[in-house]
């Protein structure tokens, strides 16, 4: 592809030569090695990434197959939709920094919920999303049927009853190209989540009435060994691209570890690829800022697994690598 037709990449590979911007270059590289030698990627969003729009590029990567499997927090599951049928009603606010705490109370009497400085309304996106989701959560609960939580999502955007709600391009929602294309998602802590708040509620109240007509994380993490043991091997390793830190990279890099020393599925191939967006800092001991050797020491990664890491925000970094894998 040539720059003219590619002006975001040109720009990068010209400007971006040394330290943290030279590991984004040396990762997005390493990311479009990995895919075009057969391997697969699991992309991991924890923060607010669906606030701050992944879905802008996300949604393209999902589309372009540069993405097989997703794991995120509860967090990101809905504020993607959140975004999707809210979008004009959310308010920015970027002094957000000189915020007092009346200024604090004015927002949350207005109904707004803030992250930095994005306002997320409370009426138009979260009860929105409570009413379509709640009546697949009945409907489910009455027939004895049990799905995941990213399956009810999925559930509510391919019926098309949120549709004439929509006010961004559907095109960038994540979600909805994850929904079309029925990709992996796995969401460990759903419960720390508004959704998760929201069936809690309704549990409580009676409107539900078995709890467990959403699945658990134990049965994600089960249903996360079963898709690595089908989808890696030898010539097909599946890639870790960590956006953050927290349960989203904690959970779904421990399966490995997990097939080898629990169950004694040892011919199962380590992740073939590793990177990680981070803000953390390694000294304070914290798994979320840990060098990726450290994973060495777990089963995670072997000696020769590329190994990347980039010490930004995410907010800017992830969309550059991602445009750089599509070619932009």
């Amino acid at each position: 592809m040539t720059s003219s037709s590619a002006p975001v990449s040109a720009f990068l590979r010209h400007h971006y030569r040394h330290f943290n911007a030279a590991a984004l270059i040396d990762a997005a590289d390493g990311y479009t090695r990995h895919l075009d030698h057969g391997g697969k990627m699991m992309v991991t969003l924890a923060g607010a990434m669906s606030t701050a729009e992944l879905g802008l590029s996300l949604a393209e990567m999902i589309r372009q197959d540069k993405v097989q499997a997703i794991t995120c927090t509860g967090a990101n599951l809905e504020e993607d939709i959140y975004n999707l049928v809210a979008h004009d009603h959310y308010e920015r606010v970027p002094n957000y920094r000189d915020l007092t705490p009346h200024d604090e109370q004015a927002l949350l009497d207005k109904h707004f919920n803030r992250v930095t400085d994005t306002c997320i309304p409370e009426a138009e996106a979260i009860r929105r999303i409570e009413h379509a989701i709640l009546d697949e959560w009945t409907s489910a609960d009455a027939a004895g049927q049990r799905y995941f939580p990213h399956e009810f999502m999925y559930r509510i955007l391919l019926s098309g009853s949120l549709e004439k709600y929509y006010q961004i391009d559907p095109k960038n929602s994540w979600m909805l190209a994850a929904a079309q294309k029925n990709l992996p998602i796995i969401v460990p802590g759903w419960e720390d989540s508004t959704t998760g708040n929201i069936f809690a509620s309704h549990v409580i109240d009676g409107s539900v009435k078995n709890v467990h007509t959403v699945r658990s994380g134990i049965e994600y993490m089960m249903y996360l060994a079963d898709w690595y043991t089908k989808t890696a091997r030898d010539d097909s390793t599946i890639g870790f691209f960590q956006i953050g830190g927290g349960i989203a990279g904690d959970f779904p890099i421990c399966v490995v570890p997990m097939l080898h020393q629990d169950l004694k599925r040892e011919e199962v191939p380590l992740w073939g690829y590793f990177c990680q967006i981070s803000d953390s800092t390694t000294s304070y001991g914290g798994y979320s800022g840990a060098v990726p050797n450290e994973k060495i020491t777990w089963g995670k990664l072997g000696i020769d697994t590329p190994k990347y890491i980039i010490e930004s925000d995410a907010s800017i970094v992830a969309p550059l690598v991602f445009a750089l894998v599509l070619g932009q």
